[in-house]
């Protein structure tokens, strides 16, 4: 990429790797936009951000809005040229095939599929009109394969994965990078230290380096978006050394 520093777009800054992303990239010189569903719980981040010499403007966003997405990016490109839109919306649930409402299935879809395209389209059209870009979407296991009880989640973020691939194969020769993320781990957030102390009891212990730092989610970001255009990864896994797959 070139040497000035744009701005970067996060659809979905949650708390763990929405927030790391956001402090790798303001910790470069980035202007970071952050969009959740309640912004208002970004503005401990953003004083962080701030603390620390850095730039992080929080919003509130619907992703499932086409109006509300293209004002988010509309946001972030006016501070500066829009860099890399980065969506990382999870919508991870588990229920059992026949408990899988009609509701649910259709949120979880417009969700983790259907607000990737449309951040990926509107990303795309702003990034053009700057001569390219990377938009970069956070993936799972259930990208891969389907699960018991992941009916929902798992058509989803196949879904979003083949959208990438499709989006990756039209932009690249436009010179926007994208790439799609594969986090094939449990990560390390109090909310799964929590499930793992419910299934295996509230001493058990958690192997070193079982969980993925969200910290090290980010920095694979961050050399991501480096990478010369000679060598663009399009599909990346992430996983501890020690998970079995």
């Amino acid at each position: 990429m070139a040497d000035h520093r744009g701005s970067v777009a996060i659809v979905g800054a949650g708390d763990f790797i929405g927030a790391a992303i956001a402090r790798r990239f303001a910790a470069e010189g980035f202007h970071v936009h952050g969009g959740r569903r309640q912004g208002d719980k970004l503005d401990a981040l953003r004083d962080e951000i701030a603390a620390a010499g850095g730039r992080f403007s929080r919003h509130s966003l619907d992703a499932r809005s086409e109006e509300g997405i293209a004002a988010f990016l509309d946001a972030a490109d006016a501070d500066a040229p829009l860099e890399l839109c980065i969506f990382n919306i999870g919508a991870n649930v588990n229920f059992p095939l026949l408990e899988t409402t009609e509701r649910v299935f259709r949120k979880v879809w417009e969700m983790a599929c259907y607000a990737g395209f449309l951040t990926g389209r509107e990303a795309a059209r702003r990034m053009l009109a700057h001569g390219g870009g990377s938009i970069f979407f956070t993936g799972a296991t259930a990208s891969l394969r389907g699960g018991s009880g992941y009916a929902a989640f798992a058509s989803a973020k196949a879904g979003l994965r083949a959208a990438a691939q499709s989006m990756a194969r039209e932009l690249g020769p436009q010179n926007i990078h994208v790439a799609h993320l594969v986090i094939d781990a449990g990560v390390d957030t109090a909310w799964v230290r929590e499930r793992i102390a419910e299934a295996k009891g509230a001493d058990a212990e958690v192997a070193a380096d079982s969980l993925v730092d969200p910290a090290s989610i980010a920095e694979a970001y961050w050399q991501l978006h480096r990478q010369p255009r000679d060598a663009w990864t399009h599909e990346l896994d992430l996983r501890p050394f020690a998970e079995h797959w």
